[in-house]
């Protein structure tokens, strides 16, 4: 339970004529650059027997939900110019790359504002600047991150932040297993192996679903300590939530802050974002900064894309539809320009202390 579904990243970014994409140039002292998007080359590991075999398994077998892990690792991969996720790509699968790669060869060619996945992009940018920040904020004595719905996530991999750091991964048994099965595919080869090496300090992957009531349990039977300054990444599940498993998932969290320093990131979609999919998306909140501090949160803080510190040198237009989203209040939910609703999804950080009291 991963992922948001590609079909946000895309259905908000329809034609709208625009600026091709530009990234940020050390060569040109800051100035934007044009991106030559390369052709799609697969690697060859993924054409194999065992690992095409295991993403057969996956289209045919997984629901919807699970196969949301391997779209968001679509999308990472095909943005790894920026992301620098080099497992994502096998992850993902060829099926997913090449749905996306489609998609972004259309939006390319008739020059929209906002590129098929750049919103993920952003997204997976920020929470990894976000974790840095955190982990950098304890003072000492260690210190865990948790990837509830880890899904395809390769952070343990790639985030050289995190390597004094003990990481765990929740998701359903099925994902995990096939997860590793894959990651030990290229553990196994000699030309693919060089990726699949974890950079943290342990990494750990805990079978359970947080729909249920054991997930805490299982976690810490796995070593987590509920006394050690914790990092919870809820990156693309809440919305895919009930509204009480949603809730109840975040009071967990928050009740952790009476035994040590608590750092919460996630990501909440409006009402208006749910309508995408109604069988797939529910939870939502259109005022997580108010949520939060009812839970029992003290200091939180909320990003929207484009906001300085969700931006990352990718959006560059000011007339794309993220900036557009900014300039209203949010408690608009239609366009008054075009009557679209405004479907909007917040970067959320949220953190609290023992010696710390919610206002």
């Amino acid at each position: 339970m991963h992922a948001l579904s590609l079909n946000f990243f895309s259905c908000i970014s329809l034609s709208r004529p625009v600026l091709k994409l530009r990234i940020m140039s050390e060569e040109q002292n800051g100035k934007p650059e044009e991106w030559a998007w390369p052709e799609l080359k697969l690697p060859d590991l993924l054409l194999t027997d065992t690992v095409r075999k295991l993403h057969e398994a996956i289209e045919s077998e997984w629901d919807s939900l699970r196969q949301s892990a391997c779209q968001t690792a679509a999308g990472r991969a095909l943005w790894k110019h920026v992301t620098h996720d080099q497992l994502a790509e096998l992850l993902a699968g060829e099926t997913y790359l090449r749905s996306l790669y489609e998609k972004i060869k259309k939006d390319r060619c008739r020059n929209a504002r906002e590129v098929s996945g750049v919103m993920l992009a952003v997204r997976t940018l920020w929470f990894d600047s976000k974790i840095e920040a955190a982990l950098s904020s304890f003072d000492g004595g260690g210190a865990q991150v948790v990837l509830l719905g880890a899904g395809m996530d390769a952070r343990a991999y790639r985030l050289s932040c995190l390597k004094e750091t003990d990481v765990f991964e929740v998701d359903f048994p099925e994902v995990l297993q096939m997860k590793t099965t894959t990651l030990q595919a290229a553990t196994d080869s000699i030309n693919d192996n060089q990726h699949v090496r974890v950079i943290a300090k342990s990494l750990n992957r805990v079978a359970a679903d947080i729909r249920d009531n054991d997930w805490l349990q299982k976690l810490q039977i796995s070593g987590f300590v509920p006394e050690k300054n914790t990092v919870w990444v809820l990156e693309g599940i809440l919305y895919y939530l009930s509204h009480s498993h949603a809730i109840e998932v975040l009071k967990i969290i928050a009740d952790n802050r009476a035994l040590t320093r608590t750092v919460l990131l996630a990501d909440f979609m409006n009402k208006s974002s749910t309508t995408l999919s109604s069988s797939m998306f529910h939870f939502h909140s259109d005022w997580p900064d108010c949520l939060l501090p009812s839970l029992g949160f003290s200091e939180v803080k909320l990003s929207q894309i484009g906001d300085p510190d969700a931006h990352f040198g990718l959006l560059h237009d000011p007339l794309n539809l993220f900036n557009k989203l900014r300039s209203l209040p949010r408690s608009v939910q239609t366009h008054p320009d075009d009557g679209t609703p405004c479907r909007r999804l917040y970067f959320v950080q949220a953190s609290s202390s023992p010696h710390q009291t919610t206002p």
